[in-house]
């Protein structure tokens, strides 16, 4: 909407009444010049709301501080203009333009009101003109009008016909205030130029104005001329940088000498070795000789910077206060002995000999075990930084590696780019899965990690990019994986092995109330007071919806269960504060496992053997049974793997050649097929560990005696009938005590393994070691009969 004010003729009587006052940022004019103006603030939106209803006369004054938004008396300038408002256009989104048309130069005399807007006195600035015949003033108005007539043409490209016509106009005041209004130059000159009553000496500063906008803009044009010659099409992406190096010429100075110079200053702070002084040198000397816009200059330039930002000699001091690190590992997690020991001995190592190479640790076993947060741990325990590379799904040696410098994008490898961001050459490294590290055409980063991972190499560790030795040697590199039966054999070499096995019952429930319901608590926002899960719900949930060797499910369904209670916390619904079991169906839904359970020995033919699984311990049934047929055919069912299958057949053939000594009659493997079955049959199956636990139910099913009740088995056998030692003894345990299983059978050079467990988790176990299938078989099976044995003879 625009409204039109009618227009008044300021006379001197005007100026002895008290005028509304419209302070001004950043602008200013000069008589007979329209000006528009935009309006902000409250103050200013009143008074022109105030003076649509009247004459539109108005002081105008600019502020010394754009800043301030109350400004007083002190705040304006003194010499403004009465002007008058001509128009007042409110636009769509509530901004209010309005034009202003400035009369006569005033001097505010003094603000006598305050709200809701200024309003002052003010009184009348007289100009005081030359004579007449007065010739450099004459020609001083010609070169004002022609430097205007310019300086517009460089700002707006105005029209021909308007140039024209400015040319040809005899109004030499009109186009020095006009040139005054549209000049750039800062508001302190152009105030001193307002508050000259001598004409002459204010066109005189005028005009000196204008020689330096003048200059400033015939500069800018140039520099665009010179910049536009240089550009192609081949070249438009350069034209920032052409710029730039035009600016910096035309003011003396050179971009290109300062960085190289702050590259020289922060080279001179780096602690490098003679070796790498001279490379680094080399390198900075191949810079200066490139030509700034060349493809080349960028990449070396990246290239140095990559070499500036290692912390090359840079390390963390270790903290040797063995209690504290104890503390903190016993905080952060329960359980895992063995790993806080070998922490506890390196860091007695360093703090009596002061250096040595650190070693390569490997902490393998199932998920969820805390393997990768107990990096975090150590690295707290020692005082150093901490860096988690995932080389899950790595298939890229130059990942590893690095680029060479020759390929377009090329950086460090992740080891490098790890140890920038740390800022530390010592820091904690967990390389996290390093047994799903993949291969391909573009290499073998396994085999990369082979110089990063031994101790004998990494102190000259070679990245591509950098093309440089970087020491490693002070870092400590912690592995961690799931299996090590995908990890190449010379890796294994290099690292020093720890199995971080599954917890038991009790183990969990301690570190669910110690760790995960604080945590979980801690993130759904309930007070401790408010909510409380009690031992025997917490025993219920581990065993009757989770199935795993670590705690990260119970993790997950602790969470479940305060997220419930969170929201009925929020909607002051009744809910327990201490959670039973009866409550867990509300919570969680139906039992989703079934505890495994030992299933007697009522059948012939059916053993309980141990098998590991990445989740942990179970136990397997092994069922075999007979039907007539001819040609003694032997079927396997059960998804098993061709490890198992070969040891299904090596027992079956080890029988027939043993029948004798078994009490078995030669006929029956020509009138009797032999079908060996391992429930669960949509589950993947294999290896060797399995072999005594097939004898035994084949054996079993062709004598029908039965097995002895409360007994399981886990061994190797070969052709001869000797029983091998096999993998995975404490999961396999902790599935046997969970089955309610009493006695178990192992090899003899598993009783090593056994030595090694906690004494808790053996309790209500008796072993039994066997070098001999014989002592299997003896001691499995009874000499009692299932009560209808078959007619097999």
């Amino acid at each position: 909407m625009e409204i039109v004010i009618e227009k008044k003729n300021i006379s001197p009587e005007d100026m002895e009444n008290i005028m509304p006052i419209l302070p001004l940022k950043n602008l200013l004019f000069f008589p007979g010049v329209p000006t528009p103006v935009n309006i902000g603030r409250s103050k200013s939106m009143k008074l022109i709301q105030d003076i649509q209803k009247k004459e539109g006369i108005v002081g105008v004054f600019c502020q010394k501080d754009a800043t301030e938004d109350n400004p007083g008396y002190n705040d304006l300038y003194p010499i403004g203009l009465v002007a008058q408002i001509i128009n007042v256009v409110k636009e769509d989104n509530d901004n209010t333009t309005i034009l202003l048309m400035g009369e006569r130069r005033v001097h505010l005399d003094a603000i006598t009101e305050q709200e809701p807007y200024l309003k002052g006195k003010f009184s009348l600035c007289e100009d005081i003109f030359p004579a007449k015949s007065d010739k450099e003033f004459k020609e001083q108005l010609k070169a004002i009008r022609d430097k205007t007539l310019h300086i517009l043409t460089f700002k707006i490209g105005l029209p021909e016909f308007v140039l024209e016509s400015l040319r040809k106009s005899n109004d030499y005041n009109y186009l020095a205030n006009l040139a005054f209004t549209t000049a750039e130059s800062p508001i302190e000159q152009r105030q001193e130029i307002m508050a000259c009553d001598d004409v002459k000496e204010r066109y005189n500063k005028l005009l000196s104005l204008l020689d330096h906008e003048l200059q400033l803009l015939e500069i800018k044009e140039s520099i665009h001329r010179k910049t536009k010659v240089d550009i192609d099409k081949q070249q438009r992406e350069y034209f920032l940088q052409q710029e730039m190096k035009n600016i910096q010429e035309a003011l003396g100075g050179n971009t290109e000498d300062v960085e190289l110079k702050e590259i020289k200053e922060k080279a001179e702070k780096i602690n490098f070795t003679p070796e790498q002084r001279t490379i680094f040198d080399k390198e900075v000397k191949k810079l200066e000789r490139m030509h700034p816009h060349s493809p080349d200059h960028s990449t070396q330039l990246s290239y140095i910077h990559s070499i500036l930002s290692l912390p090359w000699n840079v390390y963390t001091p270790d903290n040797f206060n063995l209690i504290r690190a104890k503390k903190v590992l016993n905080k952060d997690h329960f359980g895992l002995d063995k790993v806080k020991e070998r922490i506890l001995e390196h860091l007695a190592v360093l703090k009596l000999k002061g250096d040595m190479k650190s070693p390569i640790i490997c902490l393998f076993g199932p998920p969820g075990v805390g393997k990768t947060s107990l990096g975090k741990s150590i690295a707290e325990a020692l005082g150093r930084k901490y860096i988690r590379m995932s080389l899950g799904g790595l298939h890229d040696e130059a990942e590893i590696r690095g680029h060479r410098r020759t390929y377009i994008g090329a950086m460090p490898g992740r080891i490098i780019q790890g140890i920038q961001k740390a800022a530390s050459s010592n820091p904690v490294i967990i390389l996290d899965e390093i047994d799903k590290v993949g291969q391909d055409y573009k290499g073998d980063p396994s085999s990369a990690l082979l110089e990063v991972l031994d101790p004998e190499q990494n102190f000259a560790f070679h990245d591509n990019y950098l093309d440089m030795d970087f020491d490693l040697s002070k870092a400590l590199f912690i592995a961690t994986a799931n299996s090590l039966s995908s990890v190449s054999q010379p890796l294994l070499d290099r690292m020093e092995l720890i199995n971080v096995s599954g917890y038991i019952l009790e183990e969990k429930i301690e570190i669910a109330r110690k760790h995960l319901i604080p945590m979980q608590l801690e993130n759904h926002g309930v007070a401790k007071t408010q909510f409380e899960i009690p031992k025997k719900t917490l025993e219920v949930i581990i065993e009757s919806y989770t199935r795993e060797s670590g705690v990260r499910e119970l993790n997950k369904k602790i969470a479940k269960i305060l997220r419930k209670t969170a929201r009925l916390i929020a909607e002051e619904a009744e809910y327990p504060k201490k959670l039973e079991v009866e409550h867990l169906y509300d919570y969680l839904g139906a039992i989703e496992y079934s505890k495994d359970k030992y299933q007697g020995n009522d059948y012939a033919g059916v053993v309980t053997g141990l098998a590991w699984t990445a989740v942990g311990g179970e136990i397997l049934f092994i069922e075999a049974s007979l039907s007539k047929g001819k040609g003694a055919k032997l079927t396997l069912t059960g998804n098993l793997g061709d490890v198992m299958k070969e040891s299904a057949i090596l027992a079956l053939e080890y029988i027939k050649a043993h029948a004798s000594r078994l009490n078995i009659s030669d006929e029956i493997f020509e009138k009797w097929n032999v079908h060996i079955h391992v429930p669960e049959g949509a589950i993947p199956k294999d290896g060797p560990s399995a072999g005594i636990t097939m004898t035994t139910a084949l054996v079993s099913a062709f004598t029908q005696r039965k097995v002895k009740p409360n007994l399981a088995m886990t061994g190797e056998m070969t052709l001869r009938g000797k029983v091998l030692p096999v993998g995975g003894i404490k999961e396999k345990i902790l599935a046997a005590k969970r089955a309610g299983i009493k006695e178990i059978i192992l090899s003899r050079e598993n009783k090593k393994h056994v030595d090694e467990i906690n004494a808790l988790y053996l309790k209500g176990l008796d072993f039994h070691y066997v070098d001999d299938i014989y002592e299997v078989l003896e001691f499995a099976l009874l000499k009692e009969k299932v009560q209808n044995p078959l007619e097999i003879n």
